[in-house]
């Protein structure tokens, strides 16, 4: 968990730069551009040379606006992580832009990137790593160092006396907390929190979500929450990108997702998730994909979800996914999709029963649920007998 730190006194209807004491007009707290992190592969003895790129990033866009959180879910590989540390700086990217508050960060460089620079260091008692970001930026807060350190502490739920304990003596959810505290130490603007619960028990996990919803709430925080776990990203998320292999796919509202996916393996990716509803959960059959995810060293041509798509089967194979890099493009109320064919998936059985456990109508509407069989009175139970 990281985060950025560009927090300025609020003034009604208008934002503060970052740091330069200019004063911009209220937009989207992050603004990313055609983002692209390819790592290099070298071949050689004496001399290396270039021999091909892993494409992790692969001409990303989004947007997050303040007090939003935009959740990022997609397969292991699919280059969620990397958005992050990208977005964070860890990484210098290819291309594209990173534009925070206004500010384009893209090659900054040094002192500036001290607030996208976090790391937890297990040799530091728990007050140690609170405190770092303090001592790194050198700043001295109201009553000094040690007190902010207790105050955020209890901020997020533990004793500030535990301050002088070392990370092995906390339990795993605490472990999560310390870096909660550790975020909020300069008031950032945007947290970028990378897997943040996906080591942690389930009842651990709701505790750290409503930990994370309620600072939102009381600081004004925005999250780019990057998760594999689809039902944490609908409890948690205003807006969901779904990636793969590089690329975003499908990017809308937290709801509308759920209950209107459009591209072919966002409707897999919800097959796979259970519905609390026995009757309905029944009735639904899981979407497996063929083959693997490919490599992304060298990745199919046009959409590169082609080569395992159930909806391009169908279609007879057109030529147009190869050949094609199909674009983001608005299809309803802020709901963007990366697909030719997604209004085919729309209506699709695949689509409703995935939602419904029902087929869908030649309408595209889910089929009527039939009605029970008249109960009849079940037999008297057979006593039981020895032998």
């Amino acid at each position: 968990m990281s985060d950025i730190d560009n927090r300025q006194p609020a003034v009604p209807g208008v934002t503060t730069g970052a740091g330069d004491g200019s004063v911009r007009a209220r937009g989207p707290l992050l603004e990313v551009t055609d983002l692209s992190m390819f790592f290099p592969i070298v071949s050689g003895v004496l001399v290396n040379r270039h021999v091909g790129d892993v494409r992790a990033v692969d001409g990303v866009s989004l947007s997050i606006e303040r007090e939003e959180t935009l959740g990022l879910v997609g397969e292991s590989g699919c280059g969620k992580s990397t958005i992050g540390r990208t977005i964070m700086r860890l990484y210098n990217p290819t291309a594209g832009r990173i534009v925070l508050d206004g500010k384009d960060i893209t090659t900054t460089s040094g002192a500036e990137l001290r607030g996208v620079r976090r790391r937890l260091n297990p040799r530091m008692t728990a007050a140690g790593i609170v405190s770092e970001p303090l001592e790194i930026h050198g700043v001295d807060p109201v009553g000094g160092r040690r007190e902010r350190v207790r105050e955020l502490m209890a901020t997020v739920g533990l004793d500030p006396d535990y301050g002088d304990r070392f990370p092995h003596e906390f339990s795993g959810g605490q472990r999560q907390r310390i870096g909660v505290a550790r975020a909020l130490a300069l008031n950032p603007d945007l947290i970028v929190a990378d897997e943040p619960i996906s080591a942690l028990d389930v009842s651990i996990q709701a505790q750290i979500i409503n930990l994370l919803e309620r600072l939102q709430g009381e600081f004004g925080l925005t999250y780019l929450f990057i998760a594999h776990d689809l039902s944490v990203i609908r409890h948690i998320s205003d807006r969901i990108a779904v990636m793969y292999l590089g690329r975003i796919v499908e990017l809308s509202g937290s709801r509308e997702l759920y209950e209107k996916p459009l591209h072919p393996y966002t409707v897999a990716l919800l097959s796979a998730v259970p519905i609390p509803d026995p009757a309905i959960e029944a009735r639904r059959r899981r979407i497996i994909l063929t083959g693997d995810v490919p490599s992304p060293v060298n990745p199919p041509s046009g959409c590169h979800f082609h080569t395992r798509c159930w909806l391009r089967e169908r279609l007879g194979n057109p030529e147009r996914c190869v050949a094609e890099n199909p674009v983001l493009r608005a299809l309803s109320s802020g709901h963007k999709v990366a697909c030719h064919f997604a209004e085919e998936v729309d209506g699709s059985q695949e689509q409703v029963l995935q939602l419904t456990g029902r087929a869908a109508t030649s309408s595209g509407a889910p089929a009527p649920v039939p009605k029970p069989p008249t109960a009849t009175a079940a037999p008297p139970p057979r006593p039981r007998g020895r032998g």
